[in-house]
């Protein structure tokens, strides 16, 4: 039997198709998350919070079921620990990390309502842009709040100092989310494209 396509299909996934949302069902997902977290822990000075999570949990969130959003919070929970304890040499005060794993939460949600059902230049882009400035506001605001590790008044001008302090992170971390997302999104489809135009020339050839 003749397989029938849906007409609807092409309309809702611009930048793919079944043939490539298939291919991104399981493992790239999951191996973005790995890479994600070896990035924060393989030392990187100068370029701090230049790493794959922002990427990787908004392609996770995209490509993956709300279930499986439960793996990528635990390895990221796991980290924040190991790093708290064995590489910063803090107690673990897992109060101040709520905020963090919260938007770890949010961003893979930003990515599934964002580009699972649609994926887009523009959608990228938007999620991109969204996930590490909303990063940016509730860390640093959380960090001002509770005065872990950086104890800044709790004033407007504390509140303007650790927002101004944390600039180079957020540039760091908007670059990166946009590398990884971008490479993330774009080159299952521009492997399609190539694919599609060597097979019209094979056939142009005939």
């Amino acid at each position: 039997m003749k397989e029938r396509r849906c007409p609807a299909r092409s309309a809702f996934f611009p930048l793919g198709d079944a043939g490539i949302l298939k291919s991104e069902v399981f493992m790239p997902a999951y191996l973005l998350l790995v890479v994600a977290v070896l990035t924060r822990i393989l030392p990187h000075p100068g370029w701090l919070n230049f790493t794959a999570v922002g990427g990787a949990l908004l392609y996770f969130g995209a490509r993956r079921s709300w279930r499986e959003m439960l793996a990528p919070l635990a390895a990221l929970v796991a980290t924040d620990y190991l790093l708290t304890v064995y590489s910063y040499h803090y107690a673990f005060v897992w109060q101040s990390y709520l905020p963090t794993w919260a938007w770890y939460a949010m961003a893979m949600a930003l990515g599934r309502i964002l580009l699972s059902s649609r994926t887009t230049v523009l959608r990228v882009g938007a999620g991109a842009l969204l996930g590490p400035t909303s990063f940016f506001l509730v860390s640093n605001y959380a960090t001002w709040v509770s005065g872990f590790a950086y104890p800044y008044p709790h004033t407007l001008g504390g509140l303007g100092a650790c927002f101004l302090a944390a600039v180079p992170f957020y540039r760091n971390d908007l670059l990166s989310t946009a590398l990884v997302a971008g490479l993330a999104f774009g080159v299952p489809v521009l492997v399609r494209r190539m694919s599609a135009a060597r097979t019209q020339v094979a056939l142009a050839g005939r």
